[in-house]
């Protein structure tokens, strides 16, 4: 029984020694992030640690040179001789801004894009004599210096509108001159379909069908037929380039 005893208190005696021995030897890692990299190591230096950087970002918060990030992070329980790794910093992005007015707006879009810098806004606005799609203005304005990582606005000119016109009455005109009006002011003539009547349209008080529309190519009606109706109808709204179709017998 006491050969027992001492073989456990041996065995206590033996786990606390080690367990003493490997946290004897732990440290916490220091905070590194804001120092030069030579007060780094130094403060790393004194637990018996290691720094080594191993990347650099560029960062609006912290200058230039300074550790702006460290693995393990402040705190950690490490063994004595561990690698601390750290990114340092490169400060703030400066870039010049490029001149991108007259460019298209997908040109200046990858102009300022392959620069690192991003698109904030775009507004259009129309002007008379200018092409659409023109970037008109931007803001930060063109070589301002000293600008970190901006977004850029963008002013582009925008396709005019239509001209709208009111749709005037062509019922009653023959068809051959209601196409040379409509190719004047722009439009374009669209189906047309001869009213065929049918052997009933004198009986029609009696309760006769109403003539009905068959539709034939253009070619097959004359110049010389009368319109009776239209589509767009009169007094409707419409943009120049519309199709304008008829009814003709």
């Amino acid at each position: 029984m006491l050969a027992l005893v001492l073989v456990i208190v041996a065995m206590v005696s033996a786990l606390t020694a080690m367990r003493f021995a490997i946290h004897g030897q732990e440290v916490a890692v220091p905070p590194l992030v804001g120092l030069a990299p030579a007060e780094a190591e130094r403060a790393v230096a004194g637990l018996g640690l290691q720094i080594s950087i191993e990347r650099q970002y560029y960062s609006p918060q912290i200058p230039e040179g300074r550790i702006m990030s460290q693995l393990p992070l402040p705190g950690t329980k490490v063994r004595r001789g561990w690698q601390v790794r750290v990114a340092q910093s490169l400060g703030k992005m400066r870039v010049t801004i490029p001149d991108v007015t007259g460019q298209s707006e997908h040109a200046a879009d990858l102009n300022i894009r392959r620069r690192g810098l991003d698109v904030a806004s775009t507004a259009e606005v129309q002007e008379p004599g200018i092409p659409a799609d023109q970037v008109l203005a931007q803001s930060p304005t063109a070589n301002e210096t000293q600008v970190t990582a901006p977004k850029i606005s963008f002013l582009v000119s925008a396709a005019p509108e239509p001209t709208a016109f009111v749709m005037p009455s062509f019922v009653g005109q023959p068809l051959g001159s209601a196409s040379r009006s409509l190719q004047d002011a722009g439009f374009r003539l669209g189906n047309v379909s001869v009213v065929v009547p049918t052997s009933a349209d004198a009986g029609e008080a009696a309760g006769a069908a109403a003539p009905q529309a068959q539709s034939v190519a253009p070619a097959e009606s004359s110049p010389a037929s009368i319109i009776v109706s239209q589509v767009p109808v009169a007094g409707q709204k419409v943009f120049a380039g519309t199709a304008v179709n008829f009814d003709v017998r």
